[in-house]
């Protein structure tokens, strides 16, 4: 059951319309990494989330990200609205189309469910639920800096902020199913090679073809002990696999 308070989640103010800036807007409301795609993929997941406390996390999590599109929906409206005829077709999305918002990117390219990434396991979740929220608060910050106005940009900015709480709340759920920095998750069990980092940056000798400015290739925690053996060459690794 749903219901629909009449009270916006932050104020929308817009100083000057600007329906090219609509048009921009328009990216976080049908857009790929809008808030459309991230209120539907959290209540999906939440359907097969056997995690009671996680479930309800995603559902209220996913309630949220409606009430931004909502936030997102007024301002482009705004932006739109009580503009003289000229100022619209700055923008030809919103002279072909109409004011006010529509499901569709900057682009002119319809939204569509393939946007949603949903797997039904919830490590597996959670993990795409972190990257939705970085797609958003990328598009959010480049959205900032072209802000024409103090009233939608400080809307904005609210809106990036609780993307970066979302990521907060999606990395704790995974704390506490230990699987924050844990990339095992389902019942098969990987093979012998699971530690292993093959350096392909090379020519097949073990010499990189890349190098660095000390004439070697770079080294860091994602390839060395204790969790990696480092294979530098590659190539020798595979013959002996083979035999």
């Amino acid at each position: 059951m749903f219901f629909h308070k009449k009270l916006i989640m932050h104020p929308v103010k817009v100083d000057a319309p600007n329906p090219q800036f609509a048009q921009l807007l328009l990216e976080q409301f049908g857009g790929a990494t809008g808030e459309l795609t991230a209120a539907l993929q959290y209540w999906v997941q939440s359907f097969h989330c056997e995690n009671a406390g996680i479930r309800d996390m995603l559902q209220d999590i996913a309630i949220e990200e409606f009430s931004h599109l909502e936030v997102v929906g007024r301002l482009i409206e705004n932006h739109t609205k009580n503009t003289d005829q000229t100022d619209i077709y700055k923008s030809t999305l919103f002279a072909i189309r109409g004011i006010g918002p529509h499901f569709l990117d900057s682009q002119g390219n319809a939204w569509t469910a393939n946007y949603i990434n949903e797997g039904g396991d919830v490590v597996r979740d959670l993990r795409s639920d972190i990257a939705a929220e970085a797609g958003a608060r990328q598009t959010y910050e480049e959205l900032i800096k072209m802000a024409p106005d103090k009233g939608t940009k400080d809307t904005l900015v609210f809106l990036l902020t609780r993307e970066i709480s979302h990521t907060q709340m999606f990395m704790k759920a995974l704390e506490s199913l230990n699987k924050l920095t844990d990339p095992f998750f389902g019942n098969i069990q990987p093979d012998e090679t699971v530690n292993l980092y093959f350096n392909l940056s090379s020519d097949g000798q073990g010499e990189s073809i890349a190098p660095t400015n000390n004439g070697s290739d770079e080294r860091g925690p994602w390839n060395s002990e204790p969790t990696f053996k480092y294979i530098a060459n590659p190539q020798e690794q595979m013959k002996q696999h083979a035999n």
